[in-house]
């Protein structure tokens, strides 16, 4: 198989070059895609532990660590101790955090507008369950 026709390759390739769009968006406040995923899983439901916060946007948690410690630094989002288990602490929102997503929001979805552009609704929904699938066919085989 040439690696033009893999699929594989073709979903990074796509994947990255959404990253480098919303990179650039995003550029001028200081958000990257990564950060930005993590402010939007808060936005759905914060209080919650950086293990939770992981699962949520798929990355191990020392990444989702790095990422919430610069958040942090920028004001983006507070720690406040865990009641329930005292060896970890509850990720939340700031002011600042529910802010900046509601000024990122707009631009998000323009990104989105170009990258899905000549796409009919239920290509995009076809696309979006496909991938799900192909997600959950790599994610069950991988785990045994």
């Amino acid at each position: 198989m040439r690696l033009d026709d893999a699929l594989g390759f073709a979903i990074n390739l796509t994947g990255r070059a959404l990253t480098r769009l919303l990179m650039s968006a995003f550029a001028p406040y200081d958000v990257t895609p990564e950060q930005w995923s993590i402010l939007k899983r808060l936005e759905e439901g914060d209080g919650i532990t950086i293990k939770e916060l992981s699962k949520r946007v798929g990355k191990d948690q020392a990444n989702v660590t790095r990422i919430s410690d610069l958040l942090q630094r920028k004001e983006l989002i507070k720690r406040k101790p865990n009641p329930e288990d005292k060896r970890s602490s509850l990720v939340c929102l700031t002011e600042e955090g529910r802010r900046i997503i509601q000024l990122l929001d707009p631009i998000d979805e323009q990104v989105h507008q170009i990258a899905l552009k000549g796409l009919t609704e239920s290509e995009i929904e076809m696309v979006t369950q496909l991938l799900s699938r192909i997600r959950e066919n790599s994610n069950a085989d991988h785990q045994g």
